[in-house]
C-alpha cells in the first residue's frame, strides 16, 4: 500500500512513522510513506498557504490553490486507472473506527489531506476530497496527529506486517468486541496469578476462557458493543449468567 500525506508540518511524521512496526513494514515493501508539504505546491515567492475567511471572524484558512495544485502533482507520480480516496482529517469527518481502518486497508492507494488552523477552503470539501475521518468529538491543532493514527490502524490490517498472520482479528474491536486480558511471565507476581485456564495447556479451555473473558469485559466496559456484536448461542448463555450475577 502507498499513502501520501500531504501537510504543512512533514516534519512531525518521521518520529513515529520511522519506528517499530511501521518502519519494518516500510522496510519489507508492504507499506511506502510518502510526506509532501503543501507549501512547496504554494505560487509567489512567500508561497502563501492560508489567508483570513471571508466575512471576518477568528484564525486562518488553508487557500484552495496549493492544496489542489499539490494533490494534482501527487496522483501523477503514479498515476492509475482509479484515482485513490482523498481524506481530510477533521473534526467534520466520519468517526474513525476499526471497521473504516479495515475498510481503507483494502485500498491500494491513500492520500491523507491534513487540515489546520480554522479548516479548509470549503471548495476543497466540494469538490477535491471523497472522504473527511475525525478522531472523536474533540479538536485539536491539526490534522497530522489524526494521519498518523489512521496510517498506524491501517498499516497494522495489511497482510505480513505483524508477526502474527491472525493478529488483527483478535483485537479489541476486530470482532465487535473488546479484547480479553493477556497474561505473561512470571507465573505468580507478588501473590496474583495466572488464571488456571491459560496454564492448562488444553486448547479448547484456553478458547472458551478468552471469548468468555473478553465477554465480560465488553460487557462491562462497553454494553453497547452487544448491541452489533455476533454473538453465538454460548455468547448469550453466558452473558445471561453474567447479568444474574
Amino acid at each position: 500500500m502507498r499513502i501520501d500525506v500531504l501537510t504543512l508540518f512533514p516534519e512531525m511524521f518521521p518520529g513515529y512513522v520511522n519506528a517499530s512496526i511501521l518502519q519494518r513494514a516500510q522496510a519489507a515493501g508492504i507499506l511506502q510513506l510518502h510526506l509532501h508539504n503543501i507549501r512547496e505546491y504554494a505560487a509567489g515567492k512567500h508561497r502563501v498557504t492560508d489567508e483570513p475567511p471571508y466575512g471576518g471572524g477568528g484564525g486562518m484558512v488553508l487557500k484552495p490553490e496549493p492544496i489542489f495544485t499539490a494533490v494534482a502533482a501527487v496522483l501523477a507520480q503514479e498515476a492509475t486507472e482509479d484515482s485513490p480516496p482523498i481524506i481530510l482529517l477533521t473534526p467534520q469527518g466520519r468517526v474513525f473506527t476499526q471497521r473504516v481502518a479495515q475498510e481503507l486497508a483494502q485500498q491500494p492507494r491513500l492520500l491523507l489531506l491534513c487540515g489546520r488552523y480554522e479548516g479548509v477552503d470549503e471548495r476543497v470539501r466540494q469538490h477535491l476530497v471523497t472522504d473527511e475521518i475525525s478522531l472523536g468529538d474533540f479538536v485539536l491543532t491539526g490534522g497530522e496527529l489524526p494521519a498518523m493514527v489512521v496510517i498506524d490502524a491501517v498499516a497494522r490490517l495489511l497482510p505480513g506486517v505483524l508477526g502474527a498472520a491472525d493478529a488483527p482479528e483478535q483485537d479489541s474491536h476486530a470482532t465487535g468486541l473488546l479484547e480479553g486480558p493477556h497474561y505473561t511471565r512470571p507465573e505468580t507476581f507478588r501473590g496474583w496469578q495466572v488464571p488456571a485456564a491459560l496454564r492448562s495447556g488444553h486448547a479448547a479451555n484456553i478458547a472458551r476462557w478468552r471469548r468468555q473473558e473478553s465477554l465480560r469485559r465488553t460487557w462491562r466496559r462497553r454494553p453497547d458493543l452487544l448491541l452489533t456484536a455476533a454473538l453465538s448461542d454460548e455468547d448469550k448463555q453466558f452473558l445471561a449468567t453474567l447479568a444474574l450475577e
